[in-house]
């Protein structure tokens, strides 16, 4: 009674050695795949970890101007020097002003400053210690101060006039941009104005 319900099976399944190398090749093939997938994925990590690092320091590393003074010592009603007091600010790394560059635009002239205490063509800005003993172009702590000193004579001639503009865009090491305008007063009473 039972042997009519379930027949007895003769044939098998038999695996070819074909089949075994095209399962092998599979095996094989799935594995380069995933060993590409994993480095593909680590390399975009890594960029996209650099990146934001980047961004993060565009952004967090910024130089605060505390204050800034005009210098007319040539008394032809005009500011020969510009001096920036600069501190760095909270959550920002060390800025190194001599890394920085200083783009000055004013009405009649555009200029790109490099650090340097002179340059051929007059293109460069200098630093100072504002204390004795402290920093002279590093910001390493929010209570640093540095003085950046931008000669406007060497610029354009006779330096900014009376009622005249300027912007200074610091660009420190980072790429983070600090922009700081420049405004002379309408008229010039003494040696050094606040600008």
């Amino acid at each position: 009674m039972f042997d009519d319900i379930l027949p007895e099976r003769t044939d098998r399944g038999q695996v070819g050695i074909g089949t075994l190398i095209i399962f092998i090749a599979l095996v094989l093939v799935a594995a380069v795949a995933a060993g590409v997938l994993v480095t593909t994925a680590d390399q975009l990590q890594t960029r996209a970890s650099d990146t934001g690092t980047d961004a993060q320091a565009q952004v967090s590393n910024q130089i605060d101007i505390v204050s800034a003074t005009g210098a007319d010592t040539n008394d032809d009603k005009a500011i020969d020097t510009v001096t920036l007091v600069a501190k760095k600010s909270p959550g920002s790394d060390a800025i190194d002003l001599s890394e920085a560059t200083i783009q000055y635009t004013s009405a009649d002239t555009s200029a790109t400053l490099s650090y340097g205490s002179s340059s051929a063509d007059n293109t460069s800005f200098s630093t100072e210690a504002v204390e004795t003993g402290g920093p002279t172009k590093v910001l390493s702590n929010t209570d640093d101060r540095v003085r950046i000193n931008v000669s406007t004579s060497d610029l354009e001639s006779p330096g900014l006039s009376e009622g005249s503009s300027a912007s200074l865009d610091i660009v420190d090491q980072s790429g983070a941009t600090t922009t700081y305008g420049v405004n002379v007063p309408d008229v010039l009473t003494g040696d050094y104005v606040k600008v």
